[in-house]
């Protein structure tokens, strides 16, 4: 076991360098400092985040490869392997439907005024229209035949739908997929070129398939043959850790650079950067306090079920890659940390890590389901739309099915927003309600994705006799 440096704890340093970050940012807009923010600054927030991001991947296939290998029961493989996915299905459930109750109590989207609904209203029934029969009506409201109404309707009418560049690149997305054959999903999981796959985040699932299935040869190979290959893994595996633990000791200053840069770009003036941390204030709330829920949850779960394992001191434990994940925004990018926390200080044997927290990292998007499940029903809300049991049942199963190997990237919970939109009938052009807050519930929603990666991670370990008893 290592022993704890003396000094400040690793997490109250990020979580000085974000709040410095965010009072530069104050700074930067109100003496116009934003050029020398974004030119001189900004760039070490990139690097910050290129740097885990190419540690990442390759950390995953040979942890993977060397935990794989290391485990010899192909039984015991085949338990965990399940034990990952069913636990990983049930959190992202719980999460669609604790956002669906959350969102469905406090109706976030009837604080608008009346006059707001009525003017989103008409503009849901006339896109509705312009779909030419694609799209049925939800309900029997009619805005646009009533006669009261007809100088918004005709004012609406004529009025051209301006497509946001950001909305436009995700609906590209979405419509590349959505003439693929029921089994696409399956066949993306296999890699064509393992390098390709090694040189994009994307395709993380494409390299965790290569490295288990690499895994489980290596254990049908003549120890003789197999053991210099492990070792070397082992090795290399090793180095890649060191790696991580080098640029962790950069993260303060890192992720100062990341915030004071994401900040002082979102506005002209600390007035509007206020207005736009305020802006959709009650959508914004109910989503974070869905997700502050189940942040608390985890711990909670892991403390009932691990009895050595302490509410507080898990928290304490995995705090660096919680800060690390709002800072990054990326599941994928806050893997390694992810990995050095729950080894090192939770005490998961390497192993189990190794081959847990990868599949988590591209599988489970709790905090990215619950997102999706407020946004939609706030959207509808908003239009003056009520969803139906059976169509809320709908956004649940593919909010779920979307988070499987969805990218563990910034911002891959819009295309998934736009897919559950669609799913029920409703403009997937909508997303561009909400994109001015996106950016922040992103950082939130991804630290909720970390937890619950930890906290299953810690869970199954402990359910297999994994945890080490040094820790």
């Amino acid at each position: 076991m290592k022993k704890e440096s003396k000094g400040l704890a690793l997490h109250w340093k990020i979580i000085i360098g974000m709040l410095l970050g965010i009072i530069w940012a104050f700074l930067s807009i109100n003496f116009g400092w934003n050029d020398f923010t974004a030119d001189w600054i900004g760039p070490f927030g990139t690097i910050f985040i290129r740097a885990l991001k190419f540690i990442a991947i390759p950390l995953v296939m040979f942890s993977i490869i060397v935990g794989i290998s290391s485990l010899k029961d192909i039984s015991k493989l085949g338990r965990i392997g399940a034990k990952t996915l069913a636990i990983y299905l049930l959190t992202t459930v719980l999460a669609v439907s604790i956002g669906l109750l959350f969102v469905n109590i406090a109706k976030p989207g009837h604080a608008i005024s009346k006059e707001q609904q009525i003017q989103n209203r008409i503009s849901y029934e006339l896109w509705v229209k312009s779909t030419n029969g694609a799209v049925e009506f939800k309900d029997d409201i009619r805005y646009t035949e009533d006669p009261q109404y007809a100088a918004i309707v005709a004012e609406m009418s004529g009025q051209e739908m301006v497509v946001d560049s950001e909305v436009a690149k995700v609906q590209e997305q979405v419509s590349a997929n959505k003439d693929a054959g029921p089994l696409n999903a399956l066949v993306d999981m296999v890699p064509e070129n393992i390098m390709i796959s090694l040189s994009n985040p994307k395709l993380m699932l494409q390299v965790i398939v290569f490295s288990i299935f690499f895994g489980i040869c290596l254990l049908f190979v003549p120890t003789d043959k197999s053991e210099p290959v492990v070792k070397l893994f082992d090795g290399i595996n090793e180095v890649f850790l060191k790696m991580v633990e080098i640029v962790m000791k950069g993260a303060p200053f890192f992720v100062f650079a990341l915030m004071a840069s994401k900040m002082s770009s979102m506005a002209n003036t600390n007035a509007e950067l206020v207005d736009l941390l305020a802006s959709l204030g009650q959508y914004s709330f109910v989503v974070i306090a869905g997700l502050l829920f189940l942040i608390l949850l985890y711990p909670a779960l892991v403390s009932l079920i691990v009895k050595k394992i302490k509410y507080g001191e898990f928290w304490k434990k995995i705090a660096p890659a919680q800060l690390t994940a709002f800072s990054t925004s990326s599941s994928a990018a806050t893997l390694p940390v992810t990995m050095e926390c729950v080894e090192e200080k939770v005490g998961v044997k390497s192993e189990m890590a190794s081959f847990v927290l990868p599949i988590g990292a591209t599988v489970n998007m709790d905090g990215t389901s619950l997102y999706q499940a407020v946004a939609v029903i706030f959207l509808a809300q908003l239009h003056m739309i009520d969803l139906s049991f059976t169509e809320q049942l709908i956004i649940v199963m593919t909010a779920t099915l979307a988070s499987i190997g969805s990218a563990a990237v910034p911002s891959a919970g819009l295309v998934m927003l736009m897919m559950v939109l669609t799913s029920v009938d409703l403009n997937p052009a909508w997303i561009a309600i909400i994109m001015p807050v996106d950016r922040i519930l992103d950082m939130c929603r991804t630290v909720v994705n970390v937890t619950g990666d930890a906290s299953v991670t810690t869970i199954i370990a402990s359910t297999e006799g994994e945890l080490r008893e040094d820790v």
